[in-house]
């Protein structure tokens, strides 16, 4: 049976309403984006198809997803699973995440949110941690999680059709689906607050990656062509380059190996 993941940049947060913002550590979701959830929620069409609820350990996605999906979550419905590897690019304190025991001081039934992969660590972004800005740990830990959500699929396979919700976040959306169509630099991401677009796992050359559905594409773009290959990888040495420029960690990635 098919694995699809329906990818989602969290609602608006006080990060987001300007650049002063970016030094408030771990930010809550503005009234906007609590409403935003709420359009999601009416607007989103397979809840009843959902199976796994994922999203990235800060603050404005775990509310995000149980907002926005809150009547998914009961007795025999999936928890959030917080997962560091899809937490947000860069190291300023809005979009490092908070210590684990403040997270589980927050979210203490397991039940609702399982915090059972946020270990000691996950919010480190220094230079010689898996989650600094770099564009090659960057590119490392989006294939990381796109074989995590292989192996998720896997492991539920045999009771039918996987669908994934995961909450994450804008700039490492492009990393994750290896789509750069769209970025705004000066945002650092093409997607939208609560934008979701839908994907299909699959296995190509060796490699896991995923396939924006054709129904999730025309939703979004109509019947315009998407980039070519080339146009994509001359965007990503781009994208990856600004990564690099930005925050200076280490060796910006032309092509991958």
């Amino acid at each position: 049976m098919p694995t699809y993941v329906h990818l989602v940049r969290h609602a608006q947060g006080y990060h987001n309403l300007c650049q002063e913002n970016h030094a408030l550590p771990d930010p809550d979701l503005t009234d906007l984006g609590k409403r935003q959830c709420e359009e999601l929620y009416q607007s989103f069409p397979y809840h009843d198809k959902i199976t796994h609820l994922v999203a990235s350990p800060l603050r404005r996605t775990i509310y995000t997803c149980l907002l926005s999906f809150n009547p998914d979550i009961a007795p025999g419905k999936p928890r959030v699973i917080a997962l560091p590897d899809i937490q947000e690019v860069s190291p300023f304190p809005c979009d490092t995440g908070s210590e684990p025991a403040k997270l589980l001081d927050e979210f203490p039934d397991d039940k609702v949110v399982d915090l059972g992969l946020v270990k000691e660590g996950w919010n480190d972004k220094g230079p010689g941690s898996e989650y600094a800005p770099e564009p090659r740990k960057l590119f490392e830990r989006a294939r990381r999680a796109r074989e995590w959500f292989r192996d998720l699929g896997r492991d539920y396979a045999g009771e039918g059709e996987v669908n994934i919700v995961a909450m994450t976040h804008g700039g490492f959306l492009h990393f994750l689906t290896e789509d750069f169509e769209g970025v705004d630099y000066g945002r650092g991401t093409g997607w939208g607050n609560t934008e979701w677009r839908s994907y299909e796992v699959v296995e190509e050359n060796g490699e896991v990656r995923l396939r924006e559905t054709g129904e999730s594409a025309r939703r979004r773009r109509g019947s315009k062509e998407g980039l070519t290959e080339t146009e994509q990888m001359e965007l990503r040495a781009a994208f990856a380059g600004a990564v690099e420029r930005e925050f200076g960690m280490g060796e910006a990635i032309e092509e991958e190996e």
